[in-house]
């Protein structure tokens, strides 16, 4: 079975108190944190593979998709 492949803009921001905080615009309520950067983008790959994994569950598009 191929696996699918999704494209998606992330937005990371820096918070005051440390730490970046990464949301991702095309999938709403998509947010996660990271200390680092690199730690920020890891988190934010397992939030959109989660959301993905939610919306074929409850049979719903998936952003983007063709």
């Amino acid at each position: 079975m191929k696996k699918e492949r999704h494209h998606f803009n992330v937005v990371l921001r820096p918070e005051p108190k440390g730490g970046f905080t990464a949301t991702v615009p095309a999938l709403p309520g998509c947010v996660t944190y990271g200390r680092s950067v690199a730690e920020a983008k890891s988190m934010v790959k397992d939030a959109i593979s989660g959301y993905i994994e939610s919306l074929k569950k409850h049979n719903e598009p998936i952003p983007g998709a063709p």
